[in-house]
């Protein structure tokens, strides 16, 4: 791995949230802004867009952290659901109880008008957070403007926010949905970094990590900031490779000639097609000779074969704890580039559902749709070999051959910085820091939710899963979390969380993430869950 190498503790460009990394440019601080005083001022409608990777998750969080006690919460991150699917989340979420006829439009709406009237009463904000809103349906949209109706002669009784890519714009802009975006009483379009904050946001989050001196050069932030158009995702994914790149290349700082390596491997496309001259080469027919020359520059600039195996350096630490050298491991970048053809997902599919006790059959429908209607859930998560280790479930890893082929394994077995994989039909046991330097951190894990509804839990909510919570958590932590009876995600219960998620590792942000479940569920030693074993 590359950490010891450059003298870091971590990686520091993971695109999992940590608030330990989080950077507020100004433009994020702003939307947070925005985003407060609409909930405090019960302004009633507040609209933020962004492209994909801008933080618009980021913001959520910082924003779920930041709500006052007195604010109930209902996220809804699915937002591809009917009106009558759409108010029963909601209600779920604010722990509303259905009315008997649960189809009906009305009744639905009576139920929220009632509970909203009560929350008023007792001083209490409600809040509907709706991500990804730019996949709401148009009669959806219509009933969100029907919701603003809901109010006294003072205010609103729901503050909405709507979270969403740029099309959520075009969409509320169109003649048919004039009544709705005109009760938006606040709008904020999330932009790219700047260049000054992409190199400030690349040296934060390299520091955070124990950085020591400039690892990135000054021409390779600038580099990374232009390939990525300073989307932070972006910036991520493209600095973990380059971060790779020099360590395989032996270099102790990150120059931009390999930033436009990692990035082309990032892209999938010729480095060359990442160089800053090459738009201009788009813009005119090259002569033959000049094509030739360029070629033969390409061929010349990169070297010829598979790129040589990482070297491992002495100090660099397991990613899950010391190996005994006398264990005869497999190299897995041998392995890798050893197999004719990508292993697919399907035969790592099979061996997860059969750890599960269940069958999977190839070519049936995705691997997820077939995993609902046996309980099971699928959560697809970017991260670390320590996370997975927390989570403590069998997991599938998307690893990247030295060739750039990628092929899906099952690890089902990690302990003492060994790994157990199942890889295209065989068995292997590998270091895990070999795992570490041909995966870029994404996983698939399946689990069964202990809890009547599949959904996170935040504070400030009312629902019966929190007692689950509650008693899970007295379980696990051997304390009882007062009130044991009540079904209300209030203050102790989130610090009681909030502990829980450092002592895992997991962010420490009390919201109750399915990836907080999981790890729950693993320490409770809930029946028929299989875990991730040893890899002996």
């Amino acid at each position: 791995m590359y950490t010891s190498f450059f003298g870091l503790h971590e990686k520091p460009f993971s695109i999992t949230p940590d608030p330990r990394y989080l950077f507020m440019s100004e433009r994020h601080a702003e939307a947070l802004a925005h985003l407060l005083y609409g909930v405090k001022e019960a302004g009633g409608f507040i609209q933020l867009t962004g492209e994909v990777g801008t933080g618009k998750t980021t913001l959520v969080r910082s924003l779920l952290q930041q709500l006052p006690d007195t604010a109930d919460v209902a996220l809804i991150l699915n937002p591809q659901i009917s009106r009558v699917e759409f108010l029963c989340a909601i209600c779920e979420e604010l722990g509303v109880a259905l009315p008997e006829a649960r189809g009906s439009i009305k009744a639905l709406t009576d139920a929220l008008n009632r509970f909203l009237l009560e929350n008023h009463s007792r001083g209490r904000r409600t809040v509907l957070i709706v991500d990804e809103a730019q996949n709401l349906r148009p009669d959806v949209l219509e009933q969100v403007r029907l919701l603003t109706n809901l109010e006294t002669t003072k205010q609103k009784l729901l503050q909405i926010i709507l979270i969403g890519q740029p099309e959520l714009r075009e969409l509320l802009s169109r003649t048919d949905m004039r009544q709705l975006a005109q009760r938006i009483t606040g709008r904020y379009h999330l932009e790219p970094l700047s260049r000054d904050e992409a190199e400030a946001y690349i040296d934060h989050r390299v520091k955070v990590a124990g950085g020591v001196g400039r690892i990135f050069a000054d021409g390779s932030r600038r580099e990374i900031y232009r390939l990525a158009r300073g989307i932070p995702r972006m910036i991520n994914v493209i600095a973990d490779r380059a971060l790779l790149g020099a360590f395989t290349a032996e270099s102790s700082q990150v120059t931009a000639v390999i930033v436009r390596r990692a990035a082309a491997e990032v892209y999938d496309e010729p480095a060359a097609a990442r160089a800053p001259w090459q738009r201009w080469l788009r813009l005119a027919a090259l002569p033959a000779g000049l094509a030739v020359l360029l070629a033969v520059g390409t061929w010349v600039l990169w070297p010829a074969g598979p790129a040589p195996e990482p070297p491992q350096p002495a100090a660099a630490e397991p990613a899950a704890g010391a190996i005994d050298r006398s264990q005869q491991l497999d190299s897995l970048g041998a392995l890798l580039d050893a197999l004719p053809d990508a292993a697919d997902a399907d035969a790592a599919f099979t061996a997860l559902f059969a750890l599960w006790g269940e069958s999977y059959a190839a070519g049936a429908g995705g691997a997820c749709q077939q995993a609902e209607p046996k309980g099971l859930r699928c959560l697809f998560q970017r991260g670390t070999l320590e996370e997975v280790q927390t989570l403590n479930t069998p997991v599938i890893l998307t690893l990247r051959s030295r060739r750039g082929v990628e092929h899906q394994a099952l690890l089902a077995g990690l302990a003492g910085g060994v790994g157990r994989l199942a890889l295209a039909g065989g068995e292997h046991r590998v270091a895990a820091a070999d795992i570490a330097d041909h995966w870029q951190g994404e996983y698939l894990l399946l689990w069964r939710p202990q809890t009547a509804d599949v959904k996170a839990l935040v504070p400030g909510m009312r629902d019966r899963d929190v007692l689950w919570l509650r008693t899970s958590l007295a379980t696990i932590q051997g304390e009882p979390i007062a009130p044991a009876d009540s079904d209300l995600y209030d203050a102790p219960l989130e610090e009681r969380v909030r502990q829980y998620q450092r002592d895992r590792h997991l962010t420490a942000d009390g919201l109750v993430s399915h990836q907080t479940q999981v790890a729950i569920i693993a320490d409770l030693g809930s029946a028929g869950t299989p875990r991730l074993a040893s890899a002996d």
